[in-house]
């Protein structure tokens, strides 16, 4: 009964451990670390690196020296009838390697005479290769395409321009300059020599062709016909290309052009159809087409523009029907411009056309831009496009490989900044005599008075006022020049904008020079005009007031319109009323649905400050460039007899009202027709504290920096690089390390096994002791 009893206890005993163990922490937490696979240690006592594998080859070896040892004393204790066997035995072996190691040399001997004999194969193989290579090479045509556009008379930068043109000449043996139009107007230069300065320049570099710009045509009203411009023409010692010009009812250009087509090696002093340069022994053949929009944006009088498309067909069938199937296309039509008087985009799809040398747009294309489809989305051969930006800051470069049928294989193109260069000597020799006249004529005065100080406010301990944060009097005396002089070219233009960060200087009280209105509005941004909806409208006056009150570049002035925002709603929505002017001065409120005619400058058009929305319009074609020059705009606004007559008197007019800093002057009424009301009176919004823009999710903390701060990035959308760092959330985005070097745990099946064998062993123990009594008891 008593064996009953204790064979019963023994069973629950067993079955309490079961359990305890299923759900022991040993299981659950039971972890060993080990060291990873690829962890080098280091031996203490020497100082020597060893991993896990070398100790293991050292215990090893030294446990079978051991047994050598010990083999090595049986040996000598044993008898010479062992000896005897032993050294039979090793006898027969040597024989036995003797052996194999005469078949080893025969079978090496065999394996030598076939590598030789695939080494040859493989020479030969070589050769046939290094021949073809040879012929297809043979068959190659290199070129290097050195371009610029828009360089709008800068010329302080074309000394260092010439540093890198040299440099380029010196490594590219096959080479082409090339320009894509509108060397005419911008800055003084041209004001005072009307061109010639830069031709002077021009001809020291070498151009290899030009292209006309629109601005080439700038000043045939005042002169009666193009006189400047042939006069530009007669000096150049390159050939200037007019494909889709006529130039025949123009007086002074009329016997400068050249009557034939492809004329090769074509002189300087007139103006072709087209031309064929000879290099290296290949015929390259190259155009040029102007923007139609020319007969509206400058005054070319009686010279006409044709079709650009069907001029650049009708070029391509005259260069390939003579053989030549090489073609560069030098272009002032606009990189992504409006399609119906000028697209390089559209260009492209010409079929024939190898190259695309652009201007215009002032595009800096970084890499070229490939179009490998026709109108039809049917597949060509490859067009390459590149243009250079603006302003003689970049010279453009493009690397080309044509093959036998004059299709290009390879290309390579970038941008030099020539800042990073130092000035050449000679250009700056051919430069001086017209820049000493150039500084006198800084310090000359314009005509017009300022009545007063204009000031460039900025934020700061002693001011709350600000050019990029709210309406100023020197931002109202620009737009209202911008939308004065786009009125006379297109008078359904309504409303101008300006973007705060392109207006860079004050004007004191007293007269005004030219110098002082070029220090105002120094980066030469060309004027465009645009027509874009009134939800549009809104749109960019969101993006420009999202950070206010904090200042912003992309702040923007207005004239020919109001608005009134609040500063204190999330960004996206604080515009609450948006009114533009009647010619009777009375104002309306603009309409989301209808279509209004703007002005503002081609850097803001293009999408400059982050506008999106602008980019979207600029990428859709309907930004038109109205050929005129920001401050040129200014100063005659101020001095001519229609506009300011030389007195100079701007007021703030209550623009752009912000309600929540209660912007609104105490003579002027809100455009609602009431007080300004305090935000925190607002029943549903009760105490509520403006918002700081630093607040902003989308960009926590940090105002962007305004690309009109640095003229020669003006063309760029600067971000919030935002944080860099890839943690995890919750992480603080730094890594461990010493994680590497760290051990690893044992995955949890490793100490399921344990607990499985421990709970086993327990019950062979437990069954051992029960039969033992068993036995006992029989006995």
């Amino acid at each position: 009964m008593n064996n009953n009893l204790f064979q019963k206890m023994m069973v629950k005993v067993m079955l309490f451990l079961l359990l305890v163990f299923s759900f022991s922490p040993i299981q659950l937490n039971a972890e060993v670390e080990i060291q990873p696979d690829d962890v080098i240690e280091s031996d203490e006592s020497t100082g020597e690196v060893v991993d896990g594998e070398d100790e293991t080859r050292e215990q090893t070896n030294t446990e079978e020296e051991s047994q050598l040892g010990s083999e090595t004393n049986e040996d000598e204790e044993t008898g010479d009838t062992e000896k005897a066997e032993k050294t039979e035995k090793i006898e027969k072996s040597s024989e036995a390697d003797e052996t194999e190691a005469v078949q080893d040399q025969k079978e090496s001997a065999d394996l030598e005479e076939e590598t030789d004999e695939s080494e040859q194969e493989v020479e030969l193989i070589e050769e046939d290769d290094t021949s073809k290579e040879s012929e297809e090479e043979a068959d190659e045509f290199n070129v290097t395409i050195m371009h610029m556009n828009d360089t709008h008379a800068h010329l302080d930068t074309m000394p260092k321009m010439y540093s890198a043109i040299k440099e380029v000449r010196a490594n590219k043996e096959n080479n082409l300059l090339l320009h894509g139009g509108d060397v005419f107007s911008g800055t003084l230069y041209f004001n005072e020599f009307k061109g010639q300065a830069d031709l002077a320049l021009m001809n020291l570099m070498g151009f290899d062709a030009m292209v006309y710009g629109n601005h080439e045509f700038d000043l045939g009203f005042n002169e009666g016909g193009q006189e400047s411009l042939s006069k530009f023409v007669q000096g150049a010692n390159f050939p200037l290309l007019g494909t889709n010009i006529d130039f025949s009812g123009d007086k002074f250009m009329a016997g400068l052009v050249a009557g034939n087509t492809l004329v090769e090696n074509a002189p300087g002093g007139k103006s072709y159809h087209s031309i064929v340069k000879n290099i290296d022994g290949e015929k390259v053949g190259i155009f040029g087409l102007t923007t139609e929009d020319t007969i509206d944006i400058a005054s070319p009088m009686n010279v006409k523009f044709n079709n650009y498309m069907e001029t650049a067909k009708e070029a391509v069938t005259l260069f390939e029907e003579a053989g030549i199937n090489k073609i560069i296309a030098v272009t002032h039509l606009g990189y992504d411009s409006n399609p119906a008087v000028g697209n390089d985009l559209l260009l492209g799809k010409v079929d024939g056309i190898d190259v695309i040398v652009g201007g215009h747009s002032h595009t800096a294309l970084p890499e070229p831009t490939v179009v490998t489809a026709d109108a039809n989305g049917n597949e060509k051969d490859p067009t390459v496009i590149v243009q250079a930006g603006q302003y003689a800051e970049n010279l453009g470069t493009l690397d080309v490989t044509f093959d036998e049928n004059g299709v290009i294989t390879e290309h390579a193109g970038k941008l030099i900044e020539v800042e990073n260069y130092e000035e050449d000597s000679e250009a700056n020799g051919v430069l001086k005599k017209y820049k000493d006249q150039i500084d006198s004529v800084m310090n000359e005065p314009s005509g017009a008075e300022a009545l007063k100080d204009l000031p460039n406010p900025r934020l700061g301990e002693d001011s709350d006022d600000s050019v990029r944060a709210n309406e100023t009097e020197l931002g109202n005396l620009v737009t209202d020049a911008m939308l004065a002089k786009a009125k006379e070219k297109f008078p359904e233009t309504v409303i101008a904008l300006q973007n705060g960060g392109g207006i860079r200087a004050p004007i004191d009280k007293g007269p005004i020079t030219v110098g002082e209105i070029i220090a105002v509005l120094p980066f030469g941004n060309d004027p465009v005009v645009a027509t874009i909806t009134g939800a549009e409208l809104k749109e960019i006056l969101e993006h420009s007031v999202r950070l206010a009150p904090k200042e912003n570049g992309g702040f923007l002035h207005v004239s020919g319109m109001r608005f009134l925002y609040d500063s204190s709603e999330d960004p996206g929505n604080r515009v609450m009323k948006m009114e533009v002017k009647q010619d009777d001065g009375n104002f309306v409120e603009i309409e989301l649905d209808e279509e209004y005619m703007i002005t503002t400058n081609q850097f803001t058009a293009q999408g400059g400050d982050g506008f999106e929305t602008f980019a979207k319009i600029y990428a859709e074609g309907r930004v038109t460039n109205i050929g005129e020059i920001d401050w040129e705009q200014l100063r005659n606004y101020m001095v001519e007899e229609d506009y300011l007559n030389g007195k100079v008197d701007p007021v703030r007019e209550g623009r752009i009202i912000d309600i929540t800093r209660d912007e609104v002057p105490g003579d002027l009424e809100d455009p609602n027709g009431e007080e300004p009301k305090d935000p925190g009176e607002d029943p549903d919004k009760p105490g509520k504290e403006p918002k700081d823009p630093s607040e902003d999710t989308d960009k926590p903390g940090k105002e962007p920096k305004d690309p009109g701060e640095d003229p020669k990035k003006s063309g760029k959308d600067l971000e919030d690089p935002g944080d860099d760092s890839n943690g995890k959330p919750g992480d603080d985005g730094t890594v461990d390390k010493n994680d590497d070097k760290k051990g690893k745990t044992l995955p949890t099946t490793a100490t399921t096994i344990y607990t499985t064998l421990l709970i086993g062993a327990l019950l062979l123990l437990i069954g051992t002791i029960i039969y033992i009594l068993k036995r006992r008891q029989a006995n």
